[in-house]
């Protein structure tokens, strides 16, 4: 009995999008092609170009042989949630990296610390500016 391919979202694939870390979206299907990025006919290029979206066209524009589409099982690595893929013609944009809370935390208890302390510094500048000139 073959196990059930893993199933990848879209925010996740996107990130492999490099030549040393290249993952393609085919016909619902992820493909790692890193290593076969030296290999490829086309040039690493033209794969690392088809990242972070539904390669599908791409692929099939070209016309890839009977042979290029049974390679392809090699680098098969799952298949992905279609429902998180934006539709064609909109352009990806990644999440926003929200800071773990306890850095919105800190930053926030600086931020009122330094609301207590401007005025004192200020302040205090002030006194030694003051204290300079009348010394002259």
């Amino acid at each position: 009995m073959a196990s059930k391919p893993k199933i990848y979202q879209f925010d996740e694939v996107v990130k492999h999008k490099d030549r040393y870390d290249c993952w393609l979206i085919i016909h619902g299907k992820v493909y790692d092609v890193t290593h076969f990025l030296d290999e490829h006919p086309g040039g690493e290029e033209v794969l690392v170009a088809a990242t972070e979206k539904d390669a599908t066209d791409d692929f099939d524009d070209v016309g890839h042989s009977s042979s290029a589409k049974e390679l392809m099982n090699r680098y098969y690595i799952g298949d992905i949630d279609v429902k998180s893929v934006p539709p064609p013609g909109k352009k990806y944009t990644p999440p926003p990296i929200n800071p773990p809370k306890a850095i919105n935390k800190y930053y926030a208890i600086l931020a009122k610390l330094l609301q207590l302390l401007l005025p004192l510094l200020i302040l205090g500048g002030a006194f030694a500016v003051r204290s300079a000139i009348k010394k002259d």
